[in-house]
């Protein structure tokens, strides 16, 4: 599925189901609950902290979280992903092209 298709799959199932997208800030809020969800898989898979009895979530289904949010968001705000991310990696490029490459802390 290309960038463009998940957009259209998650406007086509808002009006299907989900009745209208939740508010900008409402999203916002959901973002951030959702990030933090990956970030305690995280922390207890490959960090210090361990799992406390019979918690245990998919790492896998906690970002497909964090994208569909991202992907409202997008959506509701007319950010055409596809074009932001080719913008960006652009960006990355131009700016990072050689940085990464000399920096003596990850060679």
């Amino acid at each position: 599925m290309t960038i463009k298709e998940a957009q259209e799959k998650v406007d086509a199932w808002i009006k299907e189901y989900g009745v209208r997208y939740f508010d900008e800030m409402t999203n916002m809020a959901i973002l951030t609950e959702e990030v933090g969800e990956v970030a305690r898989i995280m922390a207890r898979t490959y960090g210090e902290q361990s799992f406390k009895e019979g918690e245990k979530k998919e790492l896998g289904d906690e970002l497909a979280d964090v994208l569909w949010v991202l992907i409202c968001i997008a959506n509701q705000t007319g950010v055409d992903l596809t074009e932001a991310l080719e913008k960006n990696i652009g960006k990355k490029t131009r700016r990072d092209s050689t940085r990464h490459k000399e920096n003596k802390k990850i060679n």
